[in-house]
């Protein structure tokens, strides 16, 4: 039985009678082993897709080098950034340059978009939920801070966040901890924010849509990404633009150009 379990896959064989702090030793070191393999299959996953082409930020135009220069000083630390620009200049790519260059590199780096989940499940996926919180919680369910914990988690579109979610955000950015929907308990986390919109937070903070002390909790460090009209001379470094966007983009330089000198 003992060589047929660890065939299996078992990690030790314990035989009557056992000794309970013993047992208690073999199930720690149990868990240690399983937090390790974890660590390494995870490291690996993010190492290998850090370094494929098309997670790879491109550009040695001078906007794009000041971007670099900030990501150098940002990424080692812990604070908050809030990366803002377009659609399509790549402020998921950012806030993963900034994970794999940091300490935290090795733990879990989860991405969400605000946008893109219904206003009544985006706090069970930040937070998470009991059993029983609401009609189809069938069990437990760890939200995407505890699913991060150690490790970085971007949260894309800040912006379309519900001012009601804004403020128990805001409270985990202060307290380091969370509560699950339909809990009590609360659970200390350790997660690095990196946040991003395409639109103009301070704005929506005017129109009282943004609450201003998250926005400064958030805005520790901003990094505003160009459009690529803004830096066209890496247009042939690219060199994955469809036909006639290059001569868009450099008609729209131009107007912008004409547009300052007027």
């Amino acid at each position: 039985n003992a060589v047929e379990a660890m065939k299996r896959g078992a990690y030790d064989y314990i035989t009557k009678p056992f000794d309970l702090d013993a047992l208690d030793a073999i199930i720690l070191k149990a868990r240690k082993a399983a937090e390790v393999s974890d660590e390494v299959v995870r490291l690996k996953e993010e190492i290998k897709g850090h370094y494929q082409l098309e997670r790879t930020i491109i550009g040695a135009s001078r906007p794009m080098q000041e971007v670099y220069k900030i990501l150098g000083k940002v990424a080692p630390s812990d604070v908050t950034v809030l990366i803002t620009g377009e659609s399509g200049t790549g402020k998921e790519l950012v806030a993963r340059a900034i994970h794999f260059n940091s300490p935290r590199l090795g733990k879990p780096f989860l991405a969400l978009n605000c946008a893109a989940i219904p206003r009544e499940l985006l706090e069970s996926e930040l937070f998470g939920f009991e059993k029983g919180a609401f009609t189809g919680a069938t069990a437990r369910k760890a939200g995407k801070f505890e699913q991060a914990n150690g490790g970085t988690l971007f949260l894309d579109e800040i912006g379309d966040m519900p001012l009601e979610l804004q403020a128990k955000l805001l409270r985990v950015l202060q307290e380091k901890e969370v509560t699950r929907t339909g809990g009590t308990t609360t659970i200390p986390v350790d997660v690095r924010i990196v946040a991003a919109t395409n639109q103009a937070l301070q704005d929506k903070v005017h129109r009282k849509e943004c609450r201003e002390d998250l926005f400064y909790r958030l805005n520790v460090v901003p990094i505003a990404l160009p459009a690529l009209r803004e830096r066209i001379v890496d247009v042939p470094v690219i060199g994955v633009i469809e036909p006639g966007a290059e001569a868009a983009c450099a008609a729209s330089s131009s107007t912008t150009s004409s547009t300052t000198t007027t």
